[in-house]
């Protein structure tokens, strides 16, 4: 699957559990490990698991490998390691800390998303 099909895919799946605030930036010359990073918030820890688990449940189920899967156990941050698309699903005050908007903001992607 090419990239922007995949990341169509998280984009939907974060959509769908209702995660709020969907960033996504190319990483694409800032580092070789990945050519995006896709960022959204939960309103809480049991909601960031859930986005996360609903996140990798549609990955697998399209044939995507999960390469790690962590912070399940707290769910202040939970990160899913597609290979191409590292997602971050984070509560709004850990978001706020570590603000990675600002060190992968520099190519921001722009993405058709359902909510407001």
């Amino acid at each position: 699957m090419n990239l922007q099909k995949q990341q169509r895919l998280v984009i939907d799946a974060l959509e769908d559990a209702k995660a709020r605030d969907i960033k996504v930036f190319n990483t694409t010359g800032l580092t070789g490990l990945f050519d995006r990073v896709i960022i959204a918030s939960g309103t809480s820890s049991r909601q960031t698991r859930s986005i996360a688990q609903h996140v990798a449940e549609q990955a697998k189920k399209k044939g995507l490998d999960i390469i790690a899967f962590e912070g399940e156990d707290t769910g202040e941050w939970v990160l899913i390691d597609l290979g191409d698309i590292v997602v971050h699903c984070m509560q709004p005050e850990t978001r706020l800390y570590y603000n990675l908007e600002e060190i992968w903001g520099g190519k921001p992607v722009r993405v058709k998303l359902l909510g407001p």
